[in-house]
């Protein structure tokens, strides 16, 4: 036993030690869609310790001596996919006891080990916004994870320069949250529920101004409040579950009166309010699938939302709300917007960079450029062709997809066994090797 526990020890100490992607990686040849810029013809992507060096045109000289060189010739190679609204992992906030929850955590409730982040990443997701579901009028807070190989939460986590945990809050209206008390039976008693709430966040953000960092004078700690003062002070972003047209406008009317950063999300009639939408300088992160099915307030969904909101001005990104749209179908949102008049330029940066905006990461990922995380994708052909594939997905410069590998396969095309949790592969190894 005493061995196996040295022999753990080493290996954590050699997996935590060991730098990013050691050798660089040089990808030649392939058709490069940087998202920043033009598409690029016979492009080279050079990515070094997680990071990408060098994203343009093939230059001999801008391969390093020491490099991996990868013929990509036929390829198709992206930024990875930002998923601005997932709930995989078995994701749960807020419960029935009230319908306003925001210190309740998504990080406390993600299965990490769940089949769910491969199949995302099989499907080209590598930064994705989880929160709880949206039965509450605020469900709490979510969370952004790049979906990197992990055994645990803290493996994918995000964080930000000082050192906290990047993520929003879940918020939502319309008939989800209408229910029997304690929650709101109408659509006014939700707004007055959430506006009575931040009416108490302000007395408790006044207080603690005046107490001046003084323990004494300070309030006891409320973490509802806390999280509430959050959002008021644009700390995190309000990602509202939205669909009929009047309810957006109720969210943006509830966000101009508590200087709220609103990210509206699904908006079933945004088309119908994109002017207003555009004015208040809110984004929209869309769902589109072949049929809203069993909602009645989103009967007037529109494939035709991307182009009207692109239209109008709006910063607009896709989703997929997985498990309602799978995550390996990600890009059919952005093909069918195109075929219904949004431009390819906004459909493929609604898949990457318009998501990273939204959730602050743009200066990370979304996009090919030197200095960016190296989170992207090798494809078979164009992104927006159904019969295009992923076929393989990196996170920082790591391989954590491949559809040559049985193992990934499976994730992608389904089958006995696509389902089932992971094992991290440290501890497995090791207690295979003792006999367990």
């Amino acid at each position: 036993m005493h061995r196996i526990w040295i022999v753990w020890c080493g290996l954590m100490l050699a997996f935590l030690g060991a730098p990013a992607q050691e050798k660089p990686l040089a990808f030649k040849g392939a058709h490069l869609i940087p998202i920043a810029g033009a598409e690029i013809d016979n492009g080279l992507l050079v990515v070094h310790q997680g990071k990408i060096v060098y994203a343009g045109p093939y230059q001999k000289k801008s391969v390093p001596k020491t490099a991996e060189v990868i013929n990509a010739k036929g390829k198709v190679i992206m930024p990875g996919l930002v998923d601005t609204h997932s709930h995989i992992g078995g994701v749960s906030g807020g419960d029935r006891s009230a319908p306003i929850n925001p210190d309740a955590r998504a990080m406390d409730s993600i299965n990490v080990r769940s089949a769910g982040f491969q199949k995302a990443q099989a499907g080209g997701v590598t930064t994705a916004n989880i929160l709880p579901g949206s039965g509450h009028l605020m469900s709490g807070q979510t969370i952004y994870l790049k979906l990197r190989d992990g055994g645990v939460l803290e493996d994918l986590i995000i964080r930000l320069e000082d050192g906290s945990i990047a993520g929003g809050m879940k918020m939502a209206n319309g008939t989800n949250s209408r229910r029997n008390p304690p929650f709101p039976g109408t659509r006014a008693k939700s707004a007055a529920l959430i506006r009575e709430q931040f009416v108490k966040a302000r007395e408790y953000q006044k207080k603690l101004a005046a107490a001046k960092n003084d323990p004494a004078k300070a309030p006891a700690r409320d973490l509802k409040m806390e999280a509430l003062v959050e959002l008021m002070e644009r700390k995190r972003v309000v990602h509202h579950h939205t669909h009929r047209h009047d309810d957006i406008i109720t969210v943006l009317r509830i966000a101009e009166e508590f200087n709220l950063e609103v990210v509206l999300h699904h908006v079933s009639e945004g088309w119908k309010v994109a002017d207003e939408i555009a004015a208040a300088g809110a984004s929209c992160s869309m769902i589109l699938v072949d049929s809203p099915g069993g909602k009645l307030e989103a009967r007037d969904l529109s494939f035709k939302t991307g182009a009207v909101l692109e239209k109008a001005g709006v910063l607009t990104a896709f989703h997929t709300d997985d498990g309602i749209t799978d995550s390996r179908l990600f890009f059919r949102m952005a093909g069918l917007s195109v075929r219904y008049g949004m431009s390819r330029k906004a459909a493929l940066e609604a898949l990457t960079i318009a998501g990273a905006k939204m959730i602050h990461l743009d200066d990370r990922v979304g996009t090919l450029e030197k200095g960016k995380d190296a989170d992207f994708l090798v494809m078979s052909g164009d992104p927006l062709s159904v019969y295009s594939m992923v076929e393989q997905t990196y996170i920082e410069g790591v391989k954590v997809f491949d559809i040559t590998d049985p193992k990934d396969r499976l994730y992608a095309v389904g089958g006995y066994g696509a389902s089932h949790d992971q094992v991290w592969n440290h501890v497995h190894d090791i207690g295979e090797e003792e006999g367990h």
